[in-house]
């Protein structure tokens, strides 16, 4: 049986050379890609190579970072908080990185850049634009995008993983500075086999919406307040807009989705939009960066871009 180092016998760290960051780098994207065998592609090399360096991580660190076996492969406890302090040393060496760019008066390495779900579809939102703009002006920066949620991409502006976030405006902390790009309408839907789906619902209000089953997102965002604020329970969730657009699709639940988005599904006669000139609300995207350490000059130029292509919005 394996014995769990104590304070007393646990090795000593030391400091860290480019040897444990490289060794870092590879258990972040293991963690990432969900193995060792799905890391091959992102990484380049091969399983036993891998497997080789996250056994000396482990050696290094004293800690068994993750399980591998017949069930699969999953973190540990101890793993997953050193892929959370990890996240943030690689934040923090790209943003020594970033520094020292801009002191040169150059751009290059990674950006990373979060993006809130279905944006592509709607016609209000510039963003390949801003891209476009932004790899003619610095080619040598290497752009990642991810989809994530709100709160999602709020905490990780906030721990330096993400350097630019792109999402819809809600509350706001002091820790992030908004720029507004673009907004959104939301509205709300009913799916094929729905007892709503077939009539003209024009006398139904918002309080008759009460009697329906009604499916959210689960975090706090304007869907979240438009379902508070109209006395709507949540009967079902999602983390997503295609989660909350798979539930509506059952025929069990209402659900908001962007009218860009729940178009493609009306377009087909699975879905339709439930009275639409009353149960809509709007809400703006907002480009978000962290005011503290100050933003370098790639994420500034991105945002510029942003702004550029959205007709140059004014801070709300």
């Amino acid at each position: 049986m394996k014995v769990k180092p104590t304070s007393s016998t646990a090795p000593r760290l030391g400091q860290l050379g480019e040897s444990d960051l490289r060794m870092l780098k590879v258990f972040k994207a293991v963690a990432d890609c969900g193995g060792m065998t799905a890391a091959e592609l992102e990484l380049n090399v091969g399983t036993s190579t891998i497997s080789r360096q996250i056994k000396d991580l482990e050696t290094r660190l004293g800690l068994t970072l993750c399980r591998r076996g017949r069930a699969g492969f999953a973190l540990t406890v101890e793993g997953q908080r050193v892929y959370e302090e990890t996240l943030r040393l690689l934040g923090a060496v790209d943003a020594f990185r970033s520094s020292v760019d801009d002191i040169h008066e150059r751009m290059g390495g990674p950006l990373e850049v979060g993006l809130f779900d279905k944006t592509a579809t709607n016609p209000k939102a510039h963003i390949g634009q801003a891209i476009a703009d932004f790899t003619e002006r610095a080619p040598e920066v290497a752009l990642q995008i991810q989809i994530g949620t709100i709160n999602a991409i709020e905490r990780q502006l906030i721990d330096g993983s993400l350097h630019v976030g792109i999402i819809p405006s809600h509350r706001q902390s002091e820790s992030l500075a908004y720029d507004l790009l673009f907004d959104e309408t939301m509205l709300l839907y009913c799916g094929a086999g729905h007892p709503l789906f077939e009539g003209p619902n024009t006398r139904l209000d918002w309080k008759g919406l009460r009697a329906h089953r009604f499916a959210g997102l689960g975090y706090h965002s304007p869907n979240m307040e438009a379902s508070h604020r109209a006395g709507l329970k949540r009967a079902a969730t999602g983390l997503d807009q295609e989660a909350i657009a798979t539930l509506i699709l059952s025929g069990r639940f209402l659900g908001f989705l962007p009218d860009h988005y729940g178009r493609i599904f009306e377009q087909d006669g699975r879905m339709r939009p439930v009275r639409p000139s009353l149960f809509r609300y709007d809400c703006g995207f907002v480009c978000v960066m962290r005011r503290s350490p100050a933003p370098s000059r790639a994420a500034l130029a991105f945002r510029d871009a942003l702004l550029q292509a959205h007709g140059g919005v004014e801070k709300p």
